[in-house]
């Protein structure tokens, strides 16, 4: 059993890894439409460059709990609770953990069933208060307990229904100088052809840094305030610290030009508090869900199933 007891006076639990490139100097940050990387000045005048957004560290932390191989959560976390999709003929279409907006997906929301779940158990009435941690939380961990970790909002059935991520992350890169290069797309059969049929050469944009650094945050103050009791509590900070290390083991190749390692990985907030192994989380975790199942907490099946009818339009739920 995990024994987090020297958190109970922090809010916080801060997470800081120091990384560098796995090999050379240079790497490649992410990009954003019309704007490209994402560079800024630090409140010290140190030009700061953002190398993963926190929605793209969020996206990769639950890639690396799902058995894309097996359709299912990799070993250590296969009891816990999700939201399967299937189409009319029964194939399987995603699931609540690939899905970018989790159990707000289009395919999860808009299904006859999945408002079925909500009319009966969140109970959402638009001329009423709605109360988060009595009538989302619940159902969240019930169903679909990762997204009480990455959070949720449930715009397609009331702006009222959202919960903040409890774990979040992103990765930064300090004092970056431009790495400019560039390279040619051949065209072996008509070089001279034009409007980027032909030959074209093209830059290339990379960046060195002396640090590199992924910082992750998880809100223990929102966890307790859930009002869920021990087990659970234990299983939501444990969940978030494999998220993290699976992350930071394994899921690392952020990019071909960004394949990163960890030099160094610390609590900062507290900063006496030891960050536990993936070995001792993966022991741990069964333990954890089944004494939060045996409360009576999960769905059973553990799995809920909706029926996507291949329609995208929104509909008319109440």
């Amino acid at each position: 059993m995990m024994n987090f007891d020297s958190l109970n006076n922090s809010p916080r639990l801060l997470i800081e890894a120091r990384l560098r490139p796995v090999q050379g100097t240079r790497f490649q940050p992410t990009g954003f439409p019309d704007l490209g990387a994402a560079t800024y000045d630090g409140p010290d005048g140190r030009r700061m460059l953002l190398v993963e957004s926190p929605q793209s560290v969020a996206n990769r932390l639950e890639k690396e709990c799902w058995d894309e191989p097996n359709s299912n959560w990799v070993d250590a976390l296969k009891e816990l609770p999700y939201i399967k999709v299937i189409d009319r003929t029964g194939e399987v279409v995603t699931n609540s953990v690939l899905e970018a907006h989790r159990t707000n997906s289009e395919y999860i929301a808009r299904t006859a069933d999945f408002i079925a779940l909500v009319d009966d158990e969140i109970k959402y009435k638009k001329d009423k208060p709605f109360d988060v941690r009595k009538q989302l939380v619940p159902f969240l961990l019930k169903r679909d307990i990762n997204a009480m970790i990455h959070g949720v909002f449930l715009e397609e059935i009331a702006g009222v229904i959202r919960l903040p991520r409890v774990l979040s992350g992103f990765i930064e890169a300090e004092d970056v100088n431009d790495a400019e290069s560039g390279g040619v797309k051949f065209n072996r059969v008509e070089p001279g052809l034009k409007e980027g049929d032909g030959n074209i050469t093209y830059p290339k944009r990379e960046f060195t840094s002396p640090r590199i650094t992924a910082y992750f945050n998880i809100d223990l103050a929102q966890i307790r305030g859930f009002g869920l009791g021990e087990n659970v509590e234990t299983l939501l900070i444990a969940l978030s610290l494999y998220k993290i290390r699976r992350f930071l083991e394994a899921g690392l190749r952020l990019r071909t030009a960004c394949d990163l390692d960890v030099m160094e990985l610390a609590a900062t907030r507290p900063n006496d508090f030891t960050i536990p192994s993936t070995t001792d989380l993966e022991q741990a975790l069964p333990g954890l869900i089944s004494a939060v199942a045996d409360e009576g907490r999960f769905a059973e099946p553990r799995v809920t199933t909706v029926r996507w009818d291949g329609s995208s339009k929104k509909k008319d739920k109440r």
